[in-house]
Formats: structure tokens, C-alpha cells, sequence
């Protein structure tokens, strides 16, 4: 079986891991904490990174750091892993559903507008799949309408917009590093920013709220720490976050290669001013390809070929179903997140893959063409 994603050791994570292990700096102190934080940031071009326990908790960091509650809305794309509704709802605020570019599968800059509302405190910018969304867009409506923006770069390490990596073109970014990222940590994240109030916020918030005197709190914190062990690991990836990144982009110009006279299957873009990092290969399946989505899955995988199903948009999920007021509008109308929904697939996209083995892989997909 082909895995549709593995991580990739490869670097100075066992020697560092080793030294924390060596000299008992294991849990949520220690120097790779801050050796990480500050490589991951220069490497993003920001000024600031903190740590965290998972891309979940910077995102609910984020929100909180930002002031992000009750009465107020975020507006979110509906095409997006659950994460990015959960924590608008965690922090007291209501997500707010926009579909996304049918080219990008980003947030739809063009459709921001109509929904923004006097309650709108921030936009939410995914970067889906490695693609970066258009942040010149989403920036100039953010500052129009006096709105914050965060970044979830989650699936978007070293991805860049005009030459400018993400993570530092918003008030507050969102990193994770969990198994199957390009960076990871097993589990993990990281914000970054350039506010330096902002950061000592996150950062405040992210470590219970311990300040000077200690246990003497002035702000409900949260034990969303990174331990060093975890960190050690991650600055082991930094130092070969370019390395990874172009490996990424080379597993994704392949596919593009053999899948390019291939009719039957639309392929991921790049965007004139965008550099995608092709996080995970998708793919639409066309009508002409006489299978469905989840019919060439099942396909593929009788042929040893792992894949996995694109997203269920948020406006399609069940559990917002309910009546709780910060839960997302779930009737609206967001066909191409649905249709992505419906059609879209990625295909194995791991750091370790071979030339041989994405040759493989479309060998297979052939194979399946009724």
C-alpha cells in the first residue's frame, strides 16, 4: 500500500531529542522551545513565533488574543477541516460561511463583502491543500472594513504570495505540526506575528496566565504549551523546512506531468502569484471518468493506493444543526465547496515518496478508467 501521507525524519531530531532526554529538559521548558520558536519565525519572515500544544489551540489563541467573543462574527470559508468553525464557537463567536474560488479552493475574496456585517471582527484566510490564499485581496478588504485577519496556515508551510511566505502577511497566523504536516512534531503549532502586544498576549494566554507574581492571575489562560521534546523535533524540521517544501513541489510537478493529457481529472493550479507547496496532491473527478469519488477511492485502494476524500464543507455538517446562536448559518449556498466536497480526492503525497511510486500511482488511477 502506497500511504497517502508519511512524515519524514531526517534531520537532527533524534540527536536533539536525545540531548533533551539526556539532561531531563522535558516537558514545557527547555532551550529548543525557544530555538524553535525563533527559527520557525525567521523562516516565515515574522517577527514573533509561540508555541503551542496543536494548530487547534493557536487558532483559539489567536481568537482570544485578539479579543474575539461573544456578539461577534468571523467569517470562515465553508470549504475548511472543522477546526476553523470549532474554535470561532469555543471562543463565543459565531463563524460566518463563505465559499470558496473554484480555481484555488481558497476563500473567495469576491463574495467576502456581502457577508460582512456590524458584528464582523475578523476573516479567517485557510490556505488550502499548499495553495495560499489571495491575501492582497482579503487584506485590503480586512483593512477597509477595520477587520483583523488570521491566517490558518496548518496545510501551507513555506507557501508564498507575491514572493512573501505566510505567516506573516496577517495580524496573526496559525501553524500546525501534526503528523502528516510538512514540518511536524507529532502533535503541535505555532503563531506567528509581527505585533509584538499580540504576541506577548498569545503568549500570556498559551501558559496559564502565569505572570509575576506567580499565581496571581489577571486573564483566564489555558495549558496549551509545546514540551521541548516536541520542540526539539521541530527545530530538527526548520532546519530543512526549504528542503521539505521543494520536495513537496516536486512530488505535486510530477503528478502535473503525467496527469496533464489526462482528461478525466481536473488538477490543483498555481496561481501567477502564488507558490503552492502542494501539502496534499487533490484532484476532482470528472463526470467523464465514469466513477465516482468515492467509487475510484475504494478502486485505488484494491490497488494499493491509499487516498483520502477532500473536506465536507461546514454548511453540510451535522452538528450544526442545532440551535445554539454561534453556530454557523448551515443553509446558505456554497456549490463549490460542495462540489469539491462531492468530487475531490488526494492522492499519497508523503515526503518520502518516490518517482517510482507516483508513477505508480497514476498507473493505477488509469487502471481505473471505466
Amino acid at each position: 500500500m502506497i500511504p497517502v501521507c508519511e512524515p519524514a525524519l531526517d534531520g537532527r531530531e533524534l540527536e536533539y531529542v536525545r540531548d533533551c532526554i539526556e539532561t531531563s529538559w522535558i516537558s514545557s521548558a527547555g532551550k529548543y522551545i525557544n530555538l524553535f520558536e525563533e527559527k520557525f519565525a525567521a523562516y516565515c519572515g515574522a517577527r514573533y513565533g509561540i508555541a503551542c500544544s496543536s494548530g487547534t489551540t493557536a487558532i483559539h489563541l489567536a481568537m482570544v488574543a485578539l479579543g474575539i467573543g461573544p456578539g461577534d462574527e468571523v467569517i470562515i470559508p465553508d470549504f475548511t477541516l472543522i477546526v476553523s468553525a470549532n474554535m470561532v464557537v469555543l471562543a463565543g463567536a459565531k463563524p460566518v460561511l463563505v465559499d470558496v474560488d473554484k480555481r484555488t479552493w481558497c476563500l473567495d475574496p469576491e463574495l467576502i463583502e456581502s457577508k460582512i456585517t456590524d458584528r464582523t471582527k475578523a476573516i479567517m484566510a485557510v490556505h488550502m491543500y499548499g495553495h495560499p490564499c489571495d491575501m492582497t485581496a482579503i487584506t485590503k478588504i480586512a483593512r477597509k472594513h477595520n477587520l483583523f485577519v488570521i491566517e490558518d496556515c496548518a496545510e501551507a508551510h513555506g507557501a508564498e504570495v507575491n514572493g512573501v511566505k505566510v505567516g506573516c502577511i496577517s495580524d496573526v497566523a496559525c501553524f500546525s505540526f501534526y503528523g502528516n504536516k510538512i514540518l511536524t512534531t507529532g502533535e503541535g503549532g505555532m503563531l506567528t506575528c509581527n505585533d509584538e502586544f499580540i504576541a506577548k498576549r498569545i503568549r500570556l494566554l498559551c501558559n496559564q496566565g502565569f505572570q509575576e507574581p506567580r499565581f496571581v492571575h489577571s486573564v483566564l489562560g489555558f495549558n496549551y504549551r509545546l514540551t521541548n521534546v516536541q520542540a526539539a523535533i521541530g527545530l530538527a524540521q526548520t532546519e530543512m523546512a526549504e528542503s521539505k517544501v521543494e520536495k513537496k513541489r516536486w512530488i505535486g510537478q510530477k503528478y502535473n506531468e503525467l496527469l496533464a493529457d489526462w482528461p478525466h481529472l481536473t488538477l490543483p493550479v498555481e496561481e501567477p502569484w502564488a507558490r503552492n507547496v502542494y501539502w496534499m496532491y487533490g484532484v476532482l473527478v470528472n463526470d467523464s471518468f465514469g466513477l465516482s469519488k468515492d467509487q475510484l477511492m475504494s478502486e485505488l485502494k484494491s490497488r494499493g493506493v491509499d487516498t483520502r476524500s477532500f473536506f465536507c464543507p461546514m454548511s453540510l455538517q451535522p452538528v450544526f444543526n442545532g440551535s445554539d446562536p454561534r453556530f454557523p448559518d448551515a443553509t446558505g449556498d456554497c456549490p463549490v465547496s460542495v462540489d469539491l466536497w462531492n468530487r475531490g480526492l488526494y492522492l499519497p503525497s508523503g515526503l518520502p515518496l518516490t518517482q517510482e511510486d507516483i508513477e505508480t500511482v497514476v498507473d493505477k488511477i488509469k487502471e481505473c478508467k471505466n
